[in-house]
Formats: C-alpha cells, structure tokens, sequence
C-alpha cells in the first residue's frame, strides 16, 4: 500500500522549493546574512568605549594580582657581602572573575522576509548590537560601583574596589600604611557634588600609586548632571560652603570657543580618550561625561587605555576562541538563517586593582549605596 515520493514532496530541497530568497527591494537574503555576519565579526574587534577604558581581556578564572604599584630599588654594594635577591612581589591577591551567557534572537516568517528591504532587515541586527554594547558597559561599570563580593562558578572571590568591610588591606606604597577600614565607595554627606570629593577620589587613588606612572591616566567618569557642575569650577573659588576649589577646570582642546581674560599654562586635555569625548580637565584627571554612568554617581578611574592591562577590571572570556565576542548562530533551520538565527556573548567580570579607581555617591546619606543599573 505504499505509494511512491514524488517531486518536492519528499527527499532533498531544491532552490526551486525556497518560498521566498529575496527582500522586497530585491537583495538576496543569503547576502544579507553574509552582511550581518561581517557586522558581527567587525562588531567583535571593537570593545565597547566605556567598557575598553575599564576593563581588560583576560580568559583566566582568576588570577593573582599585585594590589600595589612599585619598584625595587638598588644597594650600595659591598666588598664582601652579596647583593639582595629581587623575588616575585609578596603583595598578591587571587582575583576571581564571574561568567555568565546572554542572549537575544531575531526571527522573521517569510512572508515578512518576502515584504521587508534589506535596511528594515538590518535594523533588527543593529538593535541587538546596541543592547549588546549596553550589556557590556553596564556589567563593567556594575563591577566598578557595587562593592557587594561575589562567587566565580569556579568558587573563586570576586571583588570590587576596597571596601574596608572583608578584611583585606591596601598593601604600603613608599612606605605609606592604611588603616583596614580603607574603603573606596564614598557618599559625599551632601546632595550636590562639591571640588573636595573629586579631590578625595583623586588622593585615594595615587596614593596607592596608580595613575602616576607612564601610559596611566586619572579619569573622571560622570553622568552629565555631574559633570556640567564639574565644568563651573574655578581655583580659588567655592565650589560649596567652605569648599574651595584646588584647581581651574580647564576645557578640552575640541571645546566649543569660548573667551578668557587668563593664560592657560600646562598641557590642555584632549579632545578625546579612547575614542571617547573628552570635556576638559580638573587638576590631574580628565572628565569624560557619559549616560553609561548613572546620575549621582562619579568614578574616578587609573585607565592605561582601551583594553589595557594596567585596568582596574578583568572582562572574562571564554578560553575557547571559537566562544568569544559576538557570536551569531542559525537556528532551527539552518538552511534559512534569517527566519530564526541567534546572538550570543558569554563573559564576566572582577575588579583586579581595587585600589585603581574610587567611587562616589552624590547623597545626603553618610553610606554609599550602590546603584541599581538596568541591563
């Protein structure tokens, strides 16, 4: 009682059985999926700019980190006696990373393939590349302002900044002790930001010696409503009662033109950092004003660049190159990848200089509270 297969009932799909290979402005799908792959795989080459000036690729579950910055230093030499041995710095600290796997699929029938152009197509892949890039940033700079200790899914500790709360202290640099209670999240007791916290951040962090050696630069991270009140200060002049400013704030060399009655001695800031905008800049660290970063909260951050080992964050990636960046991957069908195709990233993070960055809430409160960011 069997009956034959015939034609396109059964068996192999021929080209004459797609339903639909082209959009409606008559682009063949299978060069729009070309398209979008190289979107990704160029998407992958560039970090995220906030994130890049943070953070720092690692594949490592955790690694051990000197805590602080410094030098060996010579001996006078004697005729007899036999000169000290340098060894590994004794001042480390096994710094764990988080993982975790995110992702965001994109789907179309194909009547809705037969009836879009190609832009309409592309939008949908440039949407998720945003809420990539925002996934990204966020993460980072979640690390960067929760002090909260977490577990790598390999059981290692994975930390912020200094807290003052878990035991662990900042290790001497130049022969300056600090007390355990150090802590880098701050609240500024005040609900406008004031010359004086900028200031402290500042101190607290080249005191352990980050920021001060070559390729390292203070920056300022700040929402615009911080920054724009960064922007009025003046030396000499309050900046709140009985706050007066150590420094001018000194715009940035792509500033808008502006007139001044004073000279400008010192390097100007440039116009930008990591492929970042840069305001200007206030003393030693140069402002970057961002929507990344929430408002009532500024950093500032010891970055040696995008990607630079001398970041105060390790971005985790997998160890297997083929699981890293972007990646996108057909779904159900694969003979159509447009109709249901995939975006996955698999990443994490930890703090590996806790003393490379300080943190400040603006708020009346004594105790900072960290802020909660939307993914």
């Amino acid at each position: 009682m069997l009956l034959p297969i015939f034609g396109a009932d059964g068996g192999y799909n021929t080209a004459g059985d797609v339903l639909v290979n082209e959009t409606a402005d008559g682009v063949d799908l299978n060069k729009v999926w070309e398209e979008i792959a190289a979107v990704t795989a160029l998407w992958n080459n560039e970090r995220t700019r906030v994130a890049s000036l943070l953070s720092y690729n690692t594949t490592d579950i955790a690694t051990a980190i000197p805590q602080s910055v410094g030098s060996d230093s010579f001996e006078e030499a004697s005729e007899f006696g036999e000169p000290t041995g340098v060894r590994a710095a004794a001042d480390t600290l096994l710094m764990g990373y988080d993982f975790k796997d995110f992702d965001l699929a994109s789907r179309f029938t194909w009547k809705a393939l037969r009836d879009m152009t190609s832009e309409q197509i592309t939008s949908v892949v440039t949407r998720i590349l945003e809420a990539d890039n925002k996934n990204i940033n966020t993460t980072v700079l979640d690390r960067l302002f929760n002090p909260a200790e977490r577990l790598s899914p390999e059981n290692h500790r994975v930390f912020g900044l200094y807290t003052g709360t878990d035991g662990i202290v900042p290790p001497p640099y130049l022969g300056k002790e600090f007390p355990e209670s150090t802590s880098h999240y701050l609240a500024s007791g005040a609900a406008v930001i004031d010359s004086a916290d900028i200031e402290d951040m500042i101190r607290l962090v080249t005191s352990k010696g980050y920021g001060r050696s070559a390729g390292s630069q203070l920056l300022i991270l700040a929402n615009p409503q911080e920054g724009e009140i960064i922007q009025t200060w003046k030396r000499g002049e309050e900046t709140a009662t009985g706050i007066v400013a150590a420094h001018d704030f000194i715009l940035s060399q792509t500033a808008p033109a502006y007139l001044t009655q004073e000279n400008i001695i010192g390097k100007i800031a440039p116009g930008e950092y990591g492929e970042l905008p840069v305001a200007g800049s206030y003393g030693p660290a140069w402002l970057i004003s961002s929507e990344y970063v929430p408002a009532g909260y500024v950093a500032v951050v010891a970055s040696g660049g995008p990607n630079s080992d001398l970041n105060p964050v390790g971005f985790r990636q997998h160890k297997n190159p083929a699981y890293q960046g972007l990646r996108i991957i057909p779904g159900r069908d694969q003979r159509y990848p447009l109709q249901d195709s995939f975006f996955s990233r698999g990443f994490g993070t930890g703090v590996r200089y806790r003393g490379a960055a300080a943190v400040l809430q603006v708020t009346p409160e004594d105790t900072y509270t960290a802020p909660t960011l939307k993914w």
